[in-house]
């Protein structure tokens, strides 16, 4: 299979060659594209080093299918002209999100919704996939009615230019900044722009991605998302209503069963979810799991994944490997 990554020298872009090696995808041509200031550069995957080429470049050799993370301007403009040439694009930016007509997918949640007419798929947000991953066997037993949520996000989810950040003022260094204060020793409750509702981008996504990846508008969601001092790993506390009643150890039983979740959860032994935990792998972890006593039907959850594996590449890869194993793409 002819595989094209865009965007492959980014932090995402990198994670994303890292999945697609350890997860042996079968990659008969390998193409890596990037902007015009990194053509000609070179990056290694599994021993072999290839050259950065540009995007007419990988457009031109018609892969099979296309791995975006180049943000969402990029998308825009380039994910349809792959898509006219037949190849199948699966896009880590916000550009496709929300459109109508085209699918935002977490394998574990609603990939029976692809199709072969799919050629330009989105991947959700990555505060959003790993939520999802935790409430979708939750909404089958029991139905969800509201979401409460509270995110702690890594400074990952902005970029290297947030990581050095965090690290010169770590080191009492300057350089240039990727956030309006310091983000060292200190929380920043500022994740994308503020729109005129008084909420920001990334708080909006987890309102309307929730209900589409669900497939529930019924779903009512409400999200303050926080940036903390933490190189890699979001965790989120999340509050969930349900419309019928539920017995403890049975959801607990019905998440540690559930695909994609690991329950991690002996507050006694002081074993619960932690970002350090979830570094480098691919599973949701779920912990912190008890009831809110202060209405009937409703329970509170701690959610932590590694949100450049899970809440970006491996998400994508895993949307490739459904697509190869459903025959939509050749293999």
């Amino acid at each position: 299979m002819k595989v094209a990554v865009v965007g492959a020298t980014g932090l995402v872009g990198s994670k994303m060659l890292q999945v697609l090696q350890e997860r042996k995808f079968p990659i008969s041509q390998l193409l890596l594209a990037a902007s015009e200031r990194s053509v000609g550069k070179t990056l290694s995957f599994a021993g072999k080093d290839y050259k950065i080429i540009s995007l007419d470049d990988a457009v031109a050799q018609k892969p099979d299918v296309a791995i975006f993370s180049a943000g969402g301007s990029v998308s825009k403009e380039w994910a349809p002209k792959f898509a006219a040439n037949g190849t199948v694009v699966i896009d880590n930016s916000s550009a496709w999100r929300m459109d109508p007509e085209k699918k935002l997918v977490v394998p574990e949640v609603n990939a029976d919704v692809l199709t072969k007419e799919d050629k330009i798929i989105a991947n959700p947000n990555c505060s959003t996939i790993q939520m999802v991953v935790a409430l979708k066997p939750l909404h089958d037993a029991y139905k969800i009615k509201r979401v409460v949520v509270s995110t702690y996000q890594s400074v990952t989810g902005t970029g290297v230019k947030a990581v050095d950040q965090l690290m010169n003022e770590r080191a009492g260094k300057s350089g240039e900044a990727a956030y309006p204060h310091p983000i060292d020793m200190n929380l920043l409750p500022h994740i994308d722009v503020f729109l005129d509702n008084g909420y920001t981008k990334e708080e909006m996504k987890m309102v309307n991605e929730t209900c589409k990846i669900m497939g529930d508008d019924s779903i009512r969601v409400t999200a303050t998302t926080v940036r903390v001092p933490v190189v890699g790993g979001h965790s989120e506390a999340v509050n969930v209503e349900f419309e019928r009643e539920f017995d403890l150890k049975e959801l607990v039983q019905l998440l540690s069963t559930s695909p994609g979740i690991q329950v991690v959860d002996e507050p006694a032994n002081n074993v619960y979810p932690m970002p350090i935990n979830a570094h480098d792998k691919d599973d949701v972890f779920v912990g912190r799991i008890r009831r809110d006593e202060s209405q009937p039907n409703t329970l509170n959850l701690w959610v932590v994944s590694d949100n450049l594996r899970k809440g970006a590449a491996t998400n994508a890869v895993q949307i490739a490997e459904y697509l190869l194993k459903q025959g939509i793409l050749p293999g």
